[in-house]
């Protein structure tokens, strides 16, 4: 895998200034949020069931705007970009589904593979590269399998590499060990600990599994009825 290349402007990989969040005319679900993570910095995201993290992730990620507020990822205010702004700065983010959102007809390799097509990339050209990372995430003897053949463990291996083959800037994982055994689940985080390390990619990852977080010497960010109620400077306790 290529070398993360560095954010030169030295602005935050994530900003977000007086953020709110609420859908239609319910009750806001994210309340003035300010927070400001470093380029290649990797954090975990924790609260109750309904505390706020999947919507979180969504401002992020870019599926949602904020209700009020600023939302800034590597120094471009997301709400002033245009539509092919937007496009080229969703590439620079990767993100891991809860539900894995593989597509079932296409093998190991393809689901992988798949980023890469959209972008009219030819397949001469990036197979090694998913070849490799497919032997980096442990299915280089799984490649040719379809989805559902494989365990729930190598679901979700998959699913990382898939959102890692465009080597993002920002990796997002939401609750990324709810569906494996504790085992696998640590197995995962190590992957994404190593990719932090060795690529110097942005890491943030959304989990109710404190057992897990404690074990990791990361800071953690968490929610409660849409508040911060521990910031970024803290480790786990």
């Amino acid at each position: 895998m290529n070398r993360f290349r560095p954010d030169m402007t030295g602005e935050p990989a994530v900003e977000l200034n007086g953020v709110s969040l609420r859908y239609d005319t319910a009750d806001e679900v994210l309340s003035d949020l300010d927070i400001r993570l470093k380029p290649g910095s990797f954090t975990f995201l924790t609260g109750a069931s309904g505390a706020g993290k999947s919507s979180l992730l969504k401002l992020l990620y870019l599926a949602h705007a904020p209700t009020h507020g600023e939302v800034r990822l590597f120094g471009l205010q997301t709400s002033a970009l245009k539509r092919r702004q937007l496009s080229a700065l969703r590439r620079r983010i990767g993100v891991v589904f809860q539900d894995f959102r593989l597509l079932d007809h296409l093998t190991a390799f393809e689901n992988v593979a798949l980023p890469l097509r959209v972008l009219g990339q030819k397949e001469s050209d990036y197979r090694d590269e998913v070849v490799d990372l497919l032997r980096w995430v442990g299915l280089g003897e799984r490649m040719h399998a379809l989805p559902r053949s494989l365990s729930g463990g190598e679901q979700q291996r998959l699913a990382i590499a898939r959102a890692l083959i465009n080597k993002p800037d920002l990796l997002i994982a939401d609750e990324p060990t709810g569906n494996v055994d504790p085992e696998m689940g640590q197995r995962i985080f190590r992957l994404f600990v190593e990719l932090n390390r060795r690529v110097g990619t942005t890491v943030i990852i959304a989990t109710h599994d404190l057992a897990l977080i404690r074990e990791f010497d990361a800071p953690v960010l968490r929610l409660q009825h849409g508040l911060i109620v521990r910031d970024v400077e803290h480790q786990p306790a």
